[in-house]
């Protein structure tokens, strides 16, 4: 197996393009001259080990943290995100691992929470109620009971279910998961590979960050992996086994063993 260049693909058409990205800490350096390419209409699984640097790249993507150096180009255009609500803008939305959700309040206005629509002075239930209804549907999540039912009452499952959709609803076109099926069970991580690939058949672009190597494989058309605050590889995920994503995730390279060579960083 051919070592994949880090950067290689996706470059010309992509949604979003992160280049030569730097954050620091203090003294701590946590990214390093990272280069990353989303493309529409594909999965693009962001592996690494704890402390990589998958995080930091989210939130800075996220408008969470501001870069110290680099570029993001969005469409082709260089922006600067400085806060979530520009992402939001942007059309990126994130659904982060405790996804955010009030437990006390129903799905509805889980979905609309600081974005209520009113009329004449007043909450507009029916339209809100309509548009979620719409929204749930066009995603295919048909097992909660009402979307009037309380968040607290759902599954796992039925949570990232809602999650994505709350940011679906606002004409996002990258929608970042942050480890959308830990603590999941068996038929509750199915649901959630499903609504993965709804959003990539709907032509979205999804960056879905797993240590969950099983899942990574099952939806991911693309494979970007971090080690040590570097993207030291990514490309289309019919290029790597698991094998190799384990490798680039511990060592930042491939061994040359087997006709392989090394991936410099």
């Amino acid at each position: 197996m051919t070592a994949p260049v880090a950067g290689a693909s996706a470059k010309d058409g992509a949604l979003l393009q992160v280049r030569e990205l730097d954050k620091h800490f203090g003294a701590v350096q946590a990214l390093y001259h990272v280069d990353l390419d989303i493309p529409s209409g594909k999965v693009t699984a962001l592996c690494g080990d704890n402390g990589a640097g998958k995080t930091v790249l989210t939130k800075t993507i996220a408008g969470i943290y501001q870069p110290d150096h680099g570029q993001v180009l969005w469409e082709g255009h260089p922006v600067h995100i400085r806060a979530a609500r520009d992402a939001s803008r942007l059309g990126i939305e994130t659904v982060y691992q405790d996804l955010a959700l009030a437990d006390n309040l129903d799905i509805v206005q889980n979905m609309f929470l600081g974005r209520e629509r009113t009329r004449n002075g007043l909450l507009d239930e029916d339209s809100m109620e309509r548009s979620a209804k719409e929204t749930l549907a066009s995603l295919h999540v048909t097992t909660v009971r009402s979307i009037r039912q309380p968040v607290a009452s759902l599954s796992g499952g039925q949570r990232q279910s809602v999650a994505v959709a709350k940011a679906v609803m606002w004409n996002s076109k990258l929608v970042i998961m942050d480890e959308p099926t830990a603590a999941l069970g068996v038929a509750q991580t199915r649901m959630v590979l499903d609504l993965i690939r709804r959003l990539r058949d709907r032509g979205l672009a999804v960056m879905v960050i797993s240590h969950n190597l099983n899942d990574v494989f099952e939806v991911a058309d693309r494979i970007a992996v971090m080690y040590l605050g570097r993207l030291v590889v990514q490309e289309d995920a019919s290029t790597f086994d698991r094998q190799s994503v384990v490798e680039y995730m511990t060592t930042g390279g491939l061994s040359r063993s087997g006709g392989t060579r090394t991936q410099e960083s």
